[in-house]
C-alpha cells in the first residue's frame, strides 16, 4: 500500500543545502523502495515527509516494513528461486501507479534482481543508468575485480575453488583471515545447526583452521573468497557515503567513523561518528569516479595498522543502515537521488560539522558486553558514547510498534549477554 506524504514529520533532521525545504509536487513520480527491512522503511520515511507517495516491497514477511506505520510492505516472490514469477509482480506493481515510478534497492538480493532485468524493467521503472555495474558491486567476486581494475587499494585477496587452493593460500597468508562466499546468502542455505549458518564470514587464525572451516563449507560453496584481515581496531574503520548523479557527479556525500560493530571487528557498525578523512575521501571518489559510477554508494574501508594504508572491507551499490546517519549530518542521500532520478538539478551537498552518535540500539546491545568481555572498552566509554546529541536507526516514535520491539529486544539482548559474559 503506498503511503502519502506525512506533514507531523519522524525526528528533528537539520536542514542543510537547498533542496531541504523542499517538498514534492502532486504530480512527481511516486518512489518504491526494493526491501522492507528498517533501511527501506527509513527511505520511504524519508521520501513521505517530502509529500511523495512511496511504497515498498520484500520476499521476507517477516521484515519491519510489513508492520511499519509508513507500510505495509507488499509481498514478493523471491527473485533468487522465483525469477520470472518476480519479474511479473514487478511489472503489476509499476502498473499500479499513474505514471513510472522511481525504484530504489536497500538491499543486495533486489540490486542483483533489478540489474539481471534491467532491459525490461526501465520501461516501467526510473533507476540509474548504470544497473548492471550496480549489481556487479553487490557481488564480492566482481566487486574485488573492479576494485582491483580501477585502483582500490584491498588487502590480499584470492578466489579459491578447492582444497589445494586452499592449502596454498595458507602457506603464505598473514593470519588472521577470512573465508566468505561470494555473498552471504550462499550460506544462508546451511541447516539451522551449521557452525556458519546465516553468518557473512568466517575468522580463521592458522593454516589448518583455514582448511577445516573450508571442508565445512565446500559441499555447498565449493567457490570462496580467502582475504587476509586488516589490522587495527574499530576506531580505524570508516565509512564513506555518496551519491552520484546520471552525469557521474558527486551530489552527495559524507563519512563516519566506526566506534563498535556487531560482531565485534567484522560486522555493521552499531555506533558511528561524523569523521572526516581527506585520503579516504579522494580513494572512494576516485574509484567510483573511474568506474563512472552513477547512483547511491556506501563503502566501508580501514587504515591497516601494519602499513598505514586505506583498505577497502566492501562496498554497497544502494541504501544502507549506515547511510541513515547522513540526513542527520544534513545529507539526505534518499531524497537527493530521487530529485536527480526525476531530473531535478540537485546541488552538492556535503555534511555539516554537527556532532552526533548515531546508534543502532539492537546491535549495540550485543555489541557492547561482547567489548566489555574482551577488554576493548570501558563503561566509561559506552556511556560517553551515549551522551549528547544522539540519533538512532531503529528508534522512531511515530512507528511506536517497532520501537517498542527495539527497546524489548535491546534489553533481552544486553542483560543476557551481560549475565553471560
Amino acid at each position: 500500500m503506498a503511503t502519502k506524504g506525512d506533514k507531523r514529520g519522524a525526528g528533528s533532521l537539520p536542514s542543510h543545502g537547498k533542496q531541504a525545504d523542499l517538498k514534492a509536487d502532486s504530480d512527481w513520480p511516486p518512489a518504491v523502495i526494493a526491501g522492507a527491512y528498517r533501511t527501506g522503511v527509513l527511505a520511504v520515511r524519508s521520501l513521505v515527509r517530502r509529500n511523495v507517495q512511496a511504497t515498498l516491497f520484500d520476499c521476507d514477511r517477516s521484515m519491519p516494513g510489513f508492520k511499519s506505520v509508513y507500510g505495509p510492505a507488499h509481498l514478493c516472490p523471491n527473485p533468487d528461486l522465483e525469477p520470472e514469477i518476480w519479474l511479473r509482480f514487478m511489472l503489476n506493481l509499476a502498473g499500479e501507479h499513474k505514471q513510472r515510478p522511481v525504484l530504489i534497492a536497500s538491499a543486495d538480493q533486489f540490486v542483483t534482481a533489478i540489474a539481471k532485468h534491467a532491459d525490461i524493467l526501465k520501461s516501467h521503472y526510473i533507476f540509474p543508468p548504470g544497473m548492471m555495474l550496480h549489481g556487479a558491486l553487490a557481488e564480492k567476486r566482481t566487486q574485488y575485480k573492479l576494485a582491483w581494475k580501477h585502483g582500490m587499494p584491498m588487502p590480499r585477496t584470492e578466489f579459491v575453488s578447492s582444497l589445494e587452493e586452499v592449502q596454498a593460500f595458507g602457506r603464505s597468508a598473514a593470519f588472521p583471515c577470512v573465508i566468505k562466499p561470494n555473498h552471504f546468502r550462499e550460506w544462508q542455505r546451511f541447516p539451522a545447526d551449521h557452525p556458519l549458518s546465516y553468518q557473512k564470514v568466517a575468522v580463521v587464525n592458522d593454516a589448518s583452521q583455514l582448511g577445516e572451516t573450508y571442508s565445512l563449507v565446500s559441499a555447498l560453496t565449493p567457490e570462496v573468497i580467502l582475504q587476509e584481515v586488516i589490522q587495527g581496531n574499530d576506531t580505524v574503520k570508516a565509512v564513506y557515503l555518496s551519491c552520484y548523479d546520471s552525469q557521474g557527479r558527486r551530489i552527495a556525500n559524507a563519512m563516519f567513523r566506526e566506534l563498535r560493530c556487531d560482531p565485534m571487528w567484522f560486522g555493521p557498525a552499531s555506533v558511528t561518528e561524523p569523521f572526516f578523512d581527506p585520503e579516504v575521501d579522494g580513494i572512494c571518489d576516485d574509484f567510483l569516479k573511474s568506474m563512472g559510477y552513477s547512483g547511491l554508494c556506501e563503502i566501508e574501508v580501514k587504515r591497516d595498522t601494519r602499513d598505514g594504508r586505506v583498505k577497502l572491507i566492501e562496498a554497497n551499490p544502494r541504501l544502507t543502515g549506515g547511510g541513515d546517519a547522513a540526513p542527520y549530518a544534513g545529507v539526505d542521500l534518499c531524497w537527493l537521488h530521487y530529485l536527480d532520478l526525476i531530473g531535478r538539478i540537485a546541488t552538492p551537498v556535503s555534511a555539516s560539522s554537527k556532532h552526533f552518535h548515531h546508534i543502532v540500539l539492537r546491535a549495540d546491545a550485543r555489541a557492547v558486553p561482547a567489548y566489555l568481555h574482551a577488554g576493548a572498552i570501558t563503561w566509561r566509554e559506552v556511556l560517553r558514547s551515549y551522551r549528547g546529541p544522539k540519533a538512532f536507526f531503529d528508534l522512531d516514535w511515530r512507528d511506536w510498534r517497532y520501537s517498542l520491539e527495539t527497546l524489548y529486544v535491546t534489553a533481552g539482548a544486553f542483560f543476557s549477554r551481560i549475565f553471560r559474559a
